[in-house]
């Protein structure tokens, strides 16, 4: 008995549609199909197989931080995202600056619509 992989991550999202927006436009993430639940979401590809499901109607607050609670998205080229995460491409978002780790990976830290923080990163080679 043992566990493969991570499946997919859970958010709750005060507003599937702005949300949604967001991982579609600016994290550049497929939509796929989602079942027929009775509560608003949106699901969408992470890499091969692995998923993000939005869950609607959030009403309590987010607790996130990029030295706390985040997820992680490893990305191929850390120069292209930078660039496509600039001010000028994305108004009003909410990054910090490209920072490497002391493992040599380098890191970009996003926040959702809601607060939630992302982290691009790409791994040392």
């Amino acid at each position: 008995m043992k566990t493969l992989q991570l499946n997919h991550v859970a958010l709750h999202v005060a507003d599937v549609q702005r949300s949604a927006a967001f991982y579609r436009d600016v994290l550049m993430l497929e939509p796929m199909p989602r079942p027929a639940f009775d509560f608003p979401g949106a699901w969408f590809r992470i890499g091969v197989d692995q998923e993000l499901h939005l869950i609607g109607d959030r009403t309590a607050d987010v607790h996130s931080h990029h030295r706390g609670t985040h997820f992680a998205m490893q990305v191929d080229d850390m120069q292209a995202w930078d660039q496509h995460l600039s001010s000028d491409k994305v108004p009003g978002l909410q990054r910090t600056e490209r920072k490497t780790r002391p493992d040599g990976a380098e890191q970009i830290f996003v926040t959702d619509p809601d607060g939630h923080w992302v982290e691009l990163c790409k791994l040392a080679d």
